[in-house]
């Protein structure tokens, strides 16, 4: 009898604690893999858990925008690149920066050797593949930089809006197209080209490198203390998450993997796609760094005649949920 009695207020301690967990909607830029995989192992090692929160972790895919989902009310934070985030806010979705997990960009520009295309003076004239959905604007940056015009003809690019998939390289329908660092490139190898057939231009190295996959929330809701303590329960354990994945790429890609209700994924393809992310998730602790940010809307208002943002943003981030989490 004591026993049972004994353990009436611990399961009713246990039942309140699970009760009063926190609920946490994150909402991916993308389908699950190791792009994202420092939620998947904060989910898996319970780090979440360990900060009283109860998150829910949803991919995206080709006709998901976060943006809309956030708007609906569908998520409480997303994954979302700072160019579409910035264009989203101008527009009147007031979304707000509150970590940046990807220090680096991933984003590069990849084309066929046999196309003629080697450098950047190569471009005008040829067919290049372009992500769009918010995906476009690095590059629409960079061509205006370059001075090369996107409505086609000998002296401008004729601009193929690309599919998710590599296949207009593969098949000459573009002398370029554009890849990831830790995905499409791979997809380009695999499917029988070299690397000594193809030339990158990393939008890294070309100066006009803008943020990825940051986390971002509406800004009414960082009016609530409640909201800024949970997004920094929620951001802490997202990093320690992302640090863990770091030091343990294999087991992360297997986390991953896991939680890939598609089973679409291929162990190969994972394993390196988290080496690949690891490099881009290096160097931050999840707090925006302002030189880059600041990079990066310098990079979209030099977007010529059709800017991404035709102003500086006014409160596109904020340190209060980082400050939070680690100070």
């Amino acid at each position: 009898m004591k026993k049972t009695l004994a353990g009436i207020p611990l399961a009713a301690l246990m039942f309140g604690a699970a009760a009063q967990a926190q609920e946490v909607t994150i909402q991916l830029k993308w389908v699950t893999q190791a792009q994202f995989a420092g939620y998947y192992v904060a989910l898996d090692q319970g780090f979440y858990e360990e900060e009283g929160l109860d998150v829910t972790v949803k991919p995206g895919g080709p006709d998901i925008a976060p943006p809309q989902v956030i708007a609906g009310g569908s998520a409480d934070v997303i994954v979302e690149w700072m160019p579409a985030a910035l264009a989203a806010r101008e527009a009147g979705l007031p979304l707000v920066n509150i970590a940046q997990p990807f220090k680096s960009s991933g984003m590069m520009l990849t084309c066929r050797n046999d196309s003629g295309v080697t450098s950047t003076e190569d471009f005008p004239g040829q067919t290049l593949g372009v992500w769009f959905f918010g995906n476009e604007y690095p590059f629409l940056s960079w061509m205006s930089t370059l001075g090369i015009p996107t409505d086609g003809g000998e002296e401008g690019v004729t601009v193929l809006k690309q599919g998710f998939n590599v296949d207009p390289l593969l098949q000459n329908q573009a002398a370029c197209i554009s890849t990831m660092t830790y995905n499409e490139y791979w997809q380009v190898i695999d499917a029988g080209l070299s690397e000594d057939d193809l030339t990158v231009f990393k939008y890294q190295d070309q100066g006009v490198a803008t943020l990825e996959d940051g986390l971002y929330v509406l800004e009414e809701r960082l009016e609530d203390p409640e909201f800024v303590d949970t997004m920094a329960k929620f951001v802490r354990a997202s990093m320690k998450g992302w640090k863990w994945a770091e030091e343990n790429p294999e087991d992360a890609a297997m986390i991953v993997l896991d939680y890939d209700e598609t089973g679409a994924q291929q162990e190969h393809h994972q394993i390196r796609m988290m080496g690949e992310v690891a490099k881009l998730t290096a160097g931050s602790d999840g707090t925006l760094d302002e030189a880059d940010y600041q990079r990066t809307v310098d990079t979209l208002l030099s977007a010529g005649s059709d800017p991404v943002i035709t102003k500086a943003p006014e409160g596109a981030w904020t340190h209060v949920v980082t400050d939070a989490a680690f100070d």
